[in-house]
């Protein structure tokens, strides 16, 4: 009989769900959508009912936990706490909750951390104890690993580089409530926006002067940037300056061997990685010069959500 863990991504949209070996094969995936289940109980219920399903087809296996990545997930209580992008406001025990309804063993994580633990077990992080991860989509989120451990501070909160300051006066205002965070400039969103206050504050020709906010793209950016638009290309350059520098500060309070970029913002490949890379370099401390790689995560997109957040069951049976 085959172990395998449950791996559970919930997004503000949609839920990605599948079942995983200790390998990092994945049996079994697939999703279904968040929205539209008015109660949390319903969701639960709803979800649970296809994993058994997925259990089923699977045939001569056993499981032996599931885990839970989320928006403002808590790893030490279980629950998703005041999370903007979902419909259940307050504070959910979801863990509890999956676990009262499986039977079986449940943690839960950010979603940012869940990927930094599936970074360690099935990614470009085997055999790392001190790395970063961060994940560039609609936001930016990030798992902080140090002496082989996730950080969650005292609470079950830290490690949110996207939340850092880039500036104090005048910035954009982000997500969280907040003005001037990083993920309001580095992530999908923030580069469209930064495409958009380039189309009002210079000349340069642009395919772009003719698109909507709500239809702009990262990846439409990233054509437009190889094709040798102007617009595009300066704003991987802004986009790239602000990471470097940020990443720079992380490195001062860990000294990870590496950073990993995961996520749609991370498939523009060396249009951002280039100008991060430089800005890096040029803002560390000199004691950290030329020591830390940043790096593109080797967990696939499509699945990677699913293996971090199934790895979180290995992990937790490992540290017992």
């Amino acid at each position: 009989m085959q172990e395998i863990s449950v791996g559970i991504d919930i997004g503000g949209t949609n839920s990605a769900y599948g079942l995983v070996n200790k390998n990092g094969k994945i049996v079994f995936q697939d999703s279904m959508p968040t929205r539209g289940y008015a109660k949390v109980e319903d969701f639960v219920k709803a979800l649970s009912l296809k994993i058994n399903d997925a259990i089923k087809k699977a045939g001569d296996v056993k499981i032996i936990g599931i885990g839970i990545g989320a928006p403002n997930g808590n790893y030490y209580t279980g629950t998703i706490e005041y999370a903007p992008n979902l419909e259940w406001k307050g504070i959910i025990p979801l863990a509890k909750m999956f676990q009262e309804s499986m039977g079986v063993p449940a943690v839960l994580t950010n979603d940012a951390n869940a990927a930094a633990i599936g970074e360690m077990i099935y990614g470009g992080a085997k055999g790392m104890r001190d790395f970063i991860v961060i994940t560039l989509g609609t936001g930016l989120g990030s798992g902080i690993v140090a002496n082989g451990d996730v950080i969650y501070g005292f609470d079950g909160f830290a490690g949110e580089v996207g939340h850092t300051l880039v500036c104090t006066e005048g910035g954009r205002e982000c997500g969280c409530g907040r003005n001037g965070c990083l993920e309001a400039y580095a992530s999908a969103t923030g580069i469209r926006r930064t495409v958009f206050e380039l189309l009002g504050t210079t000349n340069h020709p642009s395919v772009f002067r003719d698109v909507t906010f709500n239809n702009l793209t990262a990846a439409m950016i990233s054509e437009a940037a190889l094709k040798g638009d102007k617009i595009a290309q300066v704003a991987f350059e802004s986009t790239g300056r602000i990471l470097g520098i940020k990443l720079a500060d992380s490195v001062a309070y860990t000294t990870p061997k590496a950073i990993f970029l995961f996520g749609g913002l991370a498939k523009a490949g060396n249009l951002i990685f280039e100008p991060t890379i430089r800005h890096f370099e040029a803002n560390l401390l000199n004691i950290y010069k030329n020591k830390i790689k940043i790096l593109p995560s080797e967990l696939n997109e499509s699945n990677g959500a699913i293996l971090g957040s199934a790895a979180l069951v290995w992990k937790n049976i490992n540290n017992e």
